[in-house]
């Protein structure tokens, strides 16, 4: 068992902070007595306080005991009222107090007990301890400090059986409580004794969970409803999706029944920007995008199959793993899925083949995480593979921005809610890089080794301090980042905004050239069917065309010799005969005259062939040698 020790101590204990520093003495004021201000000068109550001016040193170990912590809540009521007075009724209350303030004993009291309330009151009001020394003065830019982040607190996961944490989110109220969802991804090892609950934690307190969520099958996905903190809905292993009311207990309000739902884990559920606040949707490796009314669970309200092409077979469809949707944009949705394709949708065409808009393929793996800028919602984060893509939603074909292919796996990013140009990535190495495409595109800004295990979900609070990343082994660990990246830099959206719009005119550019090369290449294919063979020769190397006129060359040479032995022989043998030697001349005659005109069409023939190629020369000595 592992044991966690958090010692916590109230700000106002600390006292104010000392700085010193090795200076000699000088004066700086020097004011003369003024005696009309002594009758105004205010006696302080003195206080002793003991300090200790030496280290406390201990050269052992010990082991302090464990402190649990709970959460109590207390009602202050009126009170001091005589058991014959009902505070309730205000003519009673009013009698009593008349009744009092007629009493001698009350005056003297009054009168006594004045002087020392008027003397602590005096004393308080002559030092203001909250003055702001610094308001009027402008801030000066000084040296901006390294970038840095400290881990707080670790939240892990209570049973024996460690689970992996795949879904975390924040409280919408403050951010003072953080649900997890806990689940094994590996069906092959999952074993019968693993439990199936799910937590809620609250970030003072690691020891032990707030509310234990209780669901029918392990929650992959958990999300608090924007509107209602104390509304929750997740997405099952089992693909059902159930809705929890924290007032009511730890077991869900509402489950979805399993014939209407998913047929594979839902990974991804969303909260829908409604007037009732309850609608929902969800996505899963089934290839549907399921919508949900959650005060009424019994089948989804309206689905969406993600075949690419557009004929609704769930045979084909694309399996989603990663959704996002903006508040801004309440028809439009992303979708990502295992074949590293981000389909975007809309929600409210007429047809479903209408429904599927367009589709950006960029990855080898699948789409893990997807999420549009909050402050520039044409541009979304993807993470796939071994990178993290910026893409514009005017680029279909490739990406605006992208970073360097990582040694470890990419499993989730987000972007900072603060800062336009900041996004964080997780790797299954454990670290959490972040990254600043305004500082540096090739590298991240920040990588820090989070745990050893591999990390799986990431999630930031609202106000970008606060960073949340849950591990394999299912430890939730609570992050704190510096001020420089949680906080908004000078000028930093007009340059972001200038960075992609040069980057999106840029990929336009190359899409344009690119497609001309595809068109000018489609030409030449079609002009190439309609050519003769002589195509071949023009695709031919001029070595290959060298050889091959060598080759006609001596198939020539070789054909005119056999036929000169041929014509010798007949001519020995019919040399006794007169009539014969006639005939036999005229037709040698004859046949040389026609191996002469076949001789100089092949002549013909192989100078128009090197004189296309550039070999006029090799070709008159061929025919010097013939």
């Amino acid at each position: 068992m592992e044991i966690v020790h958090v010692y916590t101590k109230l700000r106002l204990e600390f006292g104010r902070q000392c700085l010193f520093s090795d200076r000699p003495a000088e004066l700086l004021v020097d004011l003369p007595t003024d005696q009309s201000l002594a009758p105004q000068f205010i006696q302080k109550t003195h206080q002793d306080q003991g300090l200790q001016a030496c280290r406390d040193l201990s050269d052992h170990q010990v082991n302090t005991e464990r402190f649990e912590s709970d959460s109590c809540g207390l009602n202050h009521e009126e009170g001091g009222w005589p058991k014959d007075v009902n505070p309730q009724e205000m003519e009673q209350t009013i009698r009593f107090r008349k009744k009092v303030e007629k009493d001698e004993s009350y005056i003297n009291s009054i009168l006594q007990l004045g002087s020392v309330m008027e003397n602590c009151i005096r004393q308080n009001n002559a030092v203001d301890i909250y003055q702001d020394y610094l308001k009027d003065e402008e801030e000066v830019e000084g040296h901006q400090e390294p970038s840095s982040a400290k881990t707080i607190n670790v939240f892990r996961d209570p049973n024996e059986l460690k689970r992996t944490v795949t879904g975390l989110s924040w409280h919408p109220d403050g951010g003072r409580k953080l649900a997890a969802a806990y689940s094994c991804l590996e069906f092959q090892k999952a074993s019968k004794d693993l439990s199936l609950d799910s937590y809620i934690w609250d970030i003072e307190n690691p020891n032990r969970p707030e509310m234990t969520l209780k669901p029918a099958s392990p929650l992959v996905c958990l999300e608090y409803n924007p509107k209602d903190c104390h509304m929750l809905v997740g997405g099952s292993y089992n693909g059902q999706i159930a809705y929890w009311d924290t007032r009511r207990g730890s077991q869900p309000v509402e489950v979805s029944s399993v014939e209407h739902s998913h047929r594979d884990p839902v990974y991804k559920i969303i909260w829908l920007q409604s007037k009732t606040g309850t609608d929902t949707f969800s996505a899963s490796t089934d290839g549907q995008v399921l919508w949900w009314d959650v005060r009424k669970l019994t089948e989804p309200t309206e689905r969406l199959v993600l075949d690419p092409s557009r004929e609704g077979n769930l045979d084909r469809a694309l399996g989603a793993i990663s959704l996002d949707f903006e508040s801004t944009m309440p028809t439009k949705f992303l979708v990502g899925t295992e074949q590293g394709v981000v389909v975007s949708c809309n929600r409210k065409a007429k047809t479903p083949a209408e429904k599927i808009v367009c589709m950006y393929d960029g990855h080898q793996g699948p789409v893990y995480a997807l999420q549009r800028n909050p402050f520039f919602p044409k541009n979304f984060l993807t993470v796939g593979d071994w990178t993290a893509r910026i893409w514009s939603e005017d680029i279909k074909d490739s990406s605006i921005m992208w970073t360097r292919y990582q040694t470890s796996y990419l499993t989730d990013a987000c972007w900072s809610p603060v800062r336009p140009s900041v996004f964080f990535t997780v790797k299954t190495d454990g670290m959490l890089d972040v990254w600043d495409v305004l500082f540096k595109q090739n590298d991240p800004t920040l990588s820090l080794k989070v745990c050893d295990e591999a990390l799986y979900s990431l999630r930031l609070q609202d106000n970008g301090r606060l960073v949340a990343c849950g591990s394999q082994q299912g430890g939730a660990s609570l992050l704190e980042v510096c001020p420089g990246l949680s906080s908004l830099q000078k000028n930093e959206k007009s340059l972001l905004a200038a960075m992609f719009e040069r980057e999106t005119k840029r990929e336009k550019i190359l899409e344009a050239r690119q497609r001309e090369i595809r068109l000018k290449e489609r030409s030449r294919s079609e002009q190439s069917r309609d050519e003769d063979g002589g195509r071949e020769d023009r695709d031919q190397s001029p070595h290959q065309l060298m050889a091959r006129a060598e080759d006609d060359f001596y198939v020539v040479t070789e054909m005119k010799r056999r036929r000169e032995k041929e014509d010798q022989t007949a001519r020995s043998e019919d040399l006794d005969q007169d009539q014969d030697h006639g005939q036999n001349q005229d037709h040698g005659q004859n046949q040389d005259h026609g191996q002469d005109q076949d001789h100089s069409q092949n002549q013909d023939q192989g100078q128009r062939q090197d004189q296309d190629h550039g070999q006029d020369q090799d070709q008159d000595q061929g025919q010097d040698q013939d």
